[in-house]
């Protein structure tokens, strides 16, 4: 028997965030740890009338692979792939690790190398334009595990718990509830679609930015799990001023802290960390990582406390983020990069604002309009 807990996000995830139909071909893919999700999401796509491809990888394999890949097997991609990147109609990522500092001592150049890779760029691109085209969907929902649960603080059933609150799980109808957060999200990406300029006060930041003519997403559980956000991405140019991010920035297992950036016309002059800035140097070396690629604002209050895991903590309310590198095309971004690094701020402090258009939008992590 299914557990109940997977198979109601299973339920979600098949039914709401990607409304997988008849003849529809799924392809998941995820570590082995997760074998109880993926029965319950292969089910769900049986019951829906799709097909589903699943890829379980065995924990370890990166590791192995960075460390013994040739120049040749570091760029290959297998045509089965190609395959399923341009005619599969959705593709859904289970979100877990046994170790998320399995890749910590990898040389973050080859890393780099590798995600940039015109082979693997053209893989992602050629199905994320898809997605933007309304061609294909995609859903990355996650996995309560051990290795997320200690990074948190909290055990196994303590995390998972936290996991069923983020996604709404714990209430009697979740997709109802996603409904409401994307009805409610309406509004804000409304006005936000109006504005011009923007400035960003709070703690060691003062950051002012362009959004003219650039498109605000209401992200509302229909391409993640847990979701409750409003993004867009600046001008690449406009961007002047500095910022220092309350919380530690985690990029492949790589954990950078106090991580302080100034910006002159869109570019990064000055960058320093108290913890990992050797990383943060090399990261911004690689070719235009130096500019914002997005500008978010958290939504999902149910999320309550810093875990060290992107997938979440982006979404907690009351925080920004900026993202280094690679900006969403959805919002007419131009921003093209092998990197795409999601950075958090608290907005909370006393001081801390939103202004747009001279007015405050946003103030102590709360919504002023």
């Amino acid at each position: 028997m299914i557990n109940s807990f997977y198979e109601k996000l299973a339920k979600l995830a098949v039914n709401y965030s990607i409304k997988v139909k008849k003849g529809d071909r799924v392809f998941i893919y995820g570590p082995t740890l997760a074998e109880e999700l993926f029965q319950a999401l292969y089910v769900e796509i049986i019951k829906a009338g799709g097909h589903a491809l699943l890829l379980p990888y065995i924990e370890g394999t990166m590791e192995l692979f960075f460390k013994y890949a040739s120049e040749e097997q570091l760029f290959y991609v297998e045509k089965a792939r190609k395959l399923i990147h341009k005619e599969f109609d959705c593709m859904i990522g289970i979100i877990a690790n046994y170790n998320t500092k399995n890749l910590s001592l990898v040389d973050p150049k080859i890393i780099s190398r590798f995600y940039g890779s015109p082979e693997w760029k053209d893989l992602w691109d050629t199905f994320y334009d898809r997605v933007v085209n309304k061609e294909a969907r995609w859903i990355g929902i996650p996995f309560p595990c051990h290795s997320f649960a200690q990074e948190a603080n909290m055990d196994l059933f303590s995390y998972t718990d936290f996991v069923k609150k983020a996604l709404f799980l714990d209430k009697e109808d979740p997709i109802q509830e996603w409904l409401n957060v994307e009805k409610e999200q309406k509004k804000f990406v409304e006005y936000l679609n109006k504005v011009d300029k923007m400035h960003v006060l709070g703690e060691d930041t003062d950051l002012k930015l362009s959004v003219k003519g650039r498109k605000w997403i209401n992200c509302s559980g229909q391409v993640n799990l847990p979701d409750g956000e409003v993004f867009t991405s600046p001008i690449e140019n406009s961007v002047n001023g500095h910022i220092r991010f309350t919380y530690p920035g985690i990029y492949r297992g790589n954990e950078v802290e106090n991580i302080y950036l100034e910006f002159k016309n869109g570019k990064v002059i000055n960058a320093t960390a108290n913890k990992g800035e050797a990383f943060l140097q090399e990261i911004l070396k690689i070719e235009n990582a130096n500019i914002l690629g997005e500008f978010a604002i958290g939504t999902n209050y149910s999320i309550t406390q810093f875990t060290k895991n992107i997938a979440f903590d982006e979404k907690i309310g009351g925080t920004i983020h900026f993202a280094l590198g690679k900006g969403p095309k959805e919002t007419g971004s131009c921003n093209e990069s092998a990197i795409h690094w999601d950075i958090l701020k608290d907005m909370k402090k006393s001081g801390s604002k939103i202004i747009a258009d001279e007015k405050v939008i946003y103030e102590e992590g709360n919504w002023q309009i």
